[in-house]
């Protein structure tokens, strides 16, 4: 197994230097580039936007600012950002513990609805209940998760209010209420709305994929000796069942669990959440270089990592799977 891992991650390092290489060239494609930002501002004058395209670097050709920024990075460096001039490390260390904060609870929270839920539904195959959570997990994956967003917001930020201060039921953005001491209450109310959003359509494909994953396993032979040795039935759907069905599960959770980083674009933009999606989306429009390959370049390196977290998984799962 060690030998895998360190195989793994030696092949990782190519890997993520074709993504950056790639993504750099992307990203210098875009029409008008960073400089657009000051184009249009009246005060700035030709020779003021030569001298700061000089400054930045952007005057050398496109393979020497790729040597430079690669170097840097390797050294520690990532830069500063072209619109608020201050360390892209400092930027991201402002979001990302939003970020985290509300990805961590809405994967808590969709893994707690959704496992349970698959299981009950592979046990009591073809039933109403079956039926029931098969056409929601079909609806909740099929609904565009903005759409649902606005519903969210429309229903229970716009209609709904409360009878007692007849303000909105549940807040429309925002992480805490501005101007007020830290409440916890006040914290946890304003998670509801992106939450459930997020919750509501992970929580469809991992019900999805835990029924199907069931099904397969609660017929295999192991299953029919544990049940014939008298073991009782939570034990061996939880114990036996659950245990070797997880490991497509531990794959799409770990495509997932990068989010924790980069945040959910749309979820974040709607609710107005200070976290890595939104500044994503502005360093996008603002066409910020610094800022989007450091967000691409650690998202795509965690994407490795819990890739290779979840190979490492399979083979505690299930002792059959050995890596030479």
């Amino acid at each position: 197994m060690g030998a895998y891992v360190l195989r793994r991650l030696v092949q990782a390092v190519p890997l993520l230097w074709l993504i950056s290489l790639v993504v750099f060239l992307l990203l210098h494609v875009i029409p008008g580039g960073p400089m657009a930002a000051y184009e249009n501002n009246p005060d700035m004058t030709a020779e003021d936007l030569h001298r700061l395209e000089h400054d930045l670097g952007l005057d050398a050709p496109l393979h020497v600012q790729y040597v430079r920024w690669l170097a840097a990075l390797v050294h520690g460096d990532w830069g500063y950002s072209l619109a608020s001039k201050r360390p892209v490390l400092v930027e991201i260390g402002d979001r990302l513990p939003n970020t985290v904060y509300l990805m961590g609870v809405a994967t808590l929270v969709t893994l707690l609805l959704a496992i349970p839920i698959g299981i009950f539904s592979a046990v009591r195959q073809y039933s109403t209940l079956d039926h029931v959570v098969t056409t929601v997990a079909f609806m909740g994956h099929s609904i565009p998760i903005f759409w649902f967003g606005l519903i969210l917001i429309i229903v229970f930020h716009v209609m709904l209010r409360n009878p007692l201060s007849g303000a909105p039921l549940f807040p429309g953005g925002g992480m805490y209420t501005l101007g007020m001491p830290f409440s916890l209450l006040d914290r946890l109310h304003h998670l509801v709305l992106p939450v459930g959003m997020l919750a509501v359509a992970n929580a469809a494909t991992y019900t999805r994929y835990t029924r199907a994953s069931m099904l397969e396993v609660i017929g295999q032979d192991y299953i029919r000796t544990a049940r014939a040795k008298g073991t009782p039935e939570p034990l061996v759907i939880w114990k036996h069942g659950l245990k070797n069905a997880a490991t497509p599960v531990v794959t799409i959770l770990a495509l997932d669990l990068p989010a924790l980083f980069a945040g959910a674009v749309f979820t974040e933009t709607m609710f107005s959440w200070p976290g890595m999606g939104r500044l994503f989306i502005e360093s996008a429009f603002r066409v910020d270089y610094a800022l989007l390959m450091a967000i691409i370049m650690v998202t795509a390196a965690l994407t490795v990592a819990f890739n290779l977290l979840a190979d490492v998984t399979y083979a505690v799962l299930d002792p059959r799977i050995r890596y030479g």
